[in-house]
């Protein structure tokens, strides 16, 4: 059964959700006066290639900073999960010249990128800056440098603000590199954004996922949203324990779409630069019959009549910063699809809330 309606406003992992406006302006202030954030643009200034590591949504975040680190500088940047430098670091080509390795991780205690961090700190002599929501961690030892953000840090097991503070801490380090103007001004527009409809969103999907039941989840992007999409469908596995996929978008016609039917829910996350192509599968799939649920910017009209359930954010920003809104309302259905299994997404079947291997 459910969980009560007050039981459900009460959990840890919805406040947090519906914290995250506030939290982004907290952290943005917090990295103005942080020490070590400032150490670490001065540096990486000269660095040349990135490489991002993580563990599990840590890892999506990785890939979201390298394709927004690519977008934003020009600069190479890639992610790897841990476990892959510490099983096949030679397929990592750790051997490039000014090589930044940035080490993801909330807890900063998962053992997988501590001991990465091990690896390439001390063994590689590379340079590694740390990114983590917890001060004096395990991680933040080992790396030259680290950057913490403890505001973001949460009490579920789940991430979701914290992937987002950590996602927009590597946007402004970005910024600054480049000279561009700070990204300090489109985090208080993405910001102001979603607090003025994060409420109402949040009853929507409530009520959507009340009224629907899916036998898959479908999660598609291009380019840097890809990894958000990763992200969702990961959300609703941890939250639900439902089992979902990411596609590339246009990737999607190419086989995967046999699964739609009615019973399919396909969330689009639509780029601004690929919204025309985009927008044709989101329609197509709608014309096979799949239950279309679609996060963008400004919807075109044809959007607007295919989805069943839409989310437009409105603002006039950098792309890449609409990566950090764009995933709230997945990790709300998530939540919501979890709690009406009769799931706590507080406590997540067969989760801990940090990996630590003997």
């Amino acid at each position: 059964m459910p969980a009560p309606g007050s039981l459900v406003r009460s959990l840890h992992t919805l406040l947090e959700i519906l914290s995250q406006p506030e939290v982004w302006l907290a952290s943005q202030r917090e990295l103005a006066d942080n020490h070590f954030f400032q150490a670490a643009l001065k540096s990486t200034s000269q660095r040349k290639e990135w490489l991002f590591v993580g563990c599990g949504t840590s890892f999506y975040l990785a890939e979201a900073a390298a394709a927004c680190w690519t977008l934003l500088t020009g600069q190479r940047a890639r992610a790897l999960p841990a476990s892959e430098l510490l099983l096949f670091p030679r397929l990592a080509q750790l051997n490039a010249t000014d090589l930044q390795v940035v080490i993801i991780s909330r807890s900063g205690r998962t053992s997988e990128a501590v001991r990465a961090a091990e690896l390439l700190s001390r063994e590689r002599n590379l340079h590694t800056l740390g990114l983590t929501c917890a001060s004096d961690s395990d991680l933040a030892k080992v790396c030259q440098l680290a950057v913490v953000l403890p505001v973001a840090d949460e009490k579920s097991m789940v991430m979701t603000r914290s992937f987002t503070s950590m996602l927009l801490a590597v946007l402004q380090l970005a910024a600054s590199q480049t000279g561009a103007p700070p990204a300090s001004s489109s985090i208080e527009t993405v910001a102001s954004a979603l607090s003025s409809r994060i409420q109402s969103s949040n009853a929507s999907i409530e009520s959507f996922v009340a009224n629907h039941s899916f036998a898959d989840y479908i999660y598609l992007a291009q380019g840097p949203f890809f990894a958000i999409a990763h992200e969702a469908a990961l959300k609703i596995t941890e939250m639900s324990c439902s089992y979902a996929q990411a596609y590339h978008t246009l990737e999607f016609r190419h086989g995967p779409k046999s699964i739609v039917s009615p019973q399919t829910c396909l969330t689009f996350f639509l780029s601004e630069s690929g919204l025309r192509a985009e927008s044709e599968v989101l329609v197509e799939m709608k014309e096979l019959g799949g239950t279309i649920v679609t996060i963008c910017n400004r919807a075109p009209e044809s959007v607007r009549r295919a989805s069943d359930l839409l989310f437009e954010l409105e603002v006039d920003v950098p792309e890449v910063a609409l990566l950090v809104p764009f995933i709230v309302p997945a990790q709300l259905f998530g939540f919501h699809s979890g709690v009406k299994k009769g799931f706590n997404p507080d406590e997540p079947r067969n989760l801990s809330r940090v990996v630590v291997l003997d």
